[in-house]
């Protein structure tokens, strides 16, 4: 950590030593690394407004996010905005970098706030760092009006503030309500040692469900194996290619094996159903969607 704080503190030492440029400098280095994508022109651009990101990157330090990660995110937001800068347009380069650097950090604190992905939408964003900033106001506000807020009513009015959907305002208020806890941390110093992992619901297959679902499939195998053996070779045949197989055989394709007609084949087929249908009625009801 003391490592951390004098590389911070040499760069920032760095930075405020680093020129001023004027506009015309400005836009000639600018034009240098476009046009003639001269390294030198754009590593001067970036050292004289590495001041404007480590100052930008310093107003996100209260998200708990190390001082020198959000330097270095910084500083990849203000070479993409050298990267993309087109002179042309007239607008100052440090005005145009300000929105990349602010992106580049807003994503970084986005990504490490919790490992579960706290917002990606813009709204959701916007929610992220506004509102905690909006709901004291609100709430400030209201208190010297002598006007009381309910939970609902505040939510309504941060939604109405920022301009976002109201489930938004729900949900980000449950994400920044605590941090992340590890499953294998103890629930408290009374349950002995007992961890929230422990209190988690098993989904897999319980015994008892294996069981009845291995008897309920034999017992359906059975059924129509025996409404099966209703049925004569030819009726077996045709309920086997149109209902057993992976890929179901073809009206035609049968006829043409069987040397019969589409609609003969469609006719057999259709008393073979009725034959296992009326057996199949005598044990369960449960099978008829085989038939359908």
């Amino acid at each position: 950590m003391a490592l951390d704080s004098a590389r911070d503190m040499t760069l920032s030492r760095k930075a405020m030593k680093a020129e001023l440029l004027d506009a015309e400098t400005e836009l000639r280095l600018a034009y240098a690394w476009r046009d003639e994508r001269c390294e030198k022109s754009l590593h001067r651009l970036i050292t004289a407004y590495m001041r404007l990101a480590i100052s930008m990157a310093s107003k996100f330090k209260r998200y708990g996010a190390p001082m020198n990660d959000l330097i270095q995110e910084a500083g990849l937001g203000l070479m993409k905005a050298a990267d993309k800068f087109d002179p042309d347009r007239g607008v100052r380069f440090s005005t145009y970098a300000v929105w990349w650097i602010k992106a580049s950090i807003q994503d970084y604190v986005m990504r490490n706030w919790s490992m579960v992905r706290t917002g990606s939408t813009s709204s959701q964003k916007s929610l992220f760092f506004n509102m905690r900033r909006v709901q004291a106001r609100l709430e400030r506000e209201s208190a010297a009006a002598g006007e009381v807020l309910d939970r609902h009513q505040l939510r309504q009015m941060i939604s109405s503030e920022i301009g976002v959907p109201l489930h938004d305002v729900e949900m980000m208020e449950g994400r920044l309500s605590g941090s992340d806890y590890s499953l294998n941390a103890t629930q408290s110093t009374e349950d002995e040692g007992r961890e929230w992992i422990d209190a988690l619901e098993d989904d897999s297959a319980q015994a008892a469900e294996t069981v009845e679902h291995k008897h309920d499939t034999e017992q359906l195998r059975a059924w129509l194996l025996q409404a099966m053996n209703n049925l004569n070779d030819r009726e077996r045949f045709i309920v086997r290619e149109r209902k057993l197989r992976d890929q179901p055989r073809t009206l035609e394709s049968l006829g043409q094996e069987l040397s019969l007609s589409k609609e003969r084949v469609r006719q057999l087929e259709a008393a073979a159903f009725g034959k296992m249908r009326k057996s199949l009625e005598t044990q369960s009801r449960e099978v008829h969607h085989f038939l359908m």
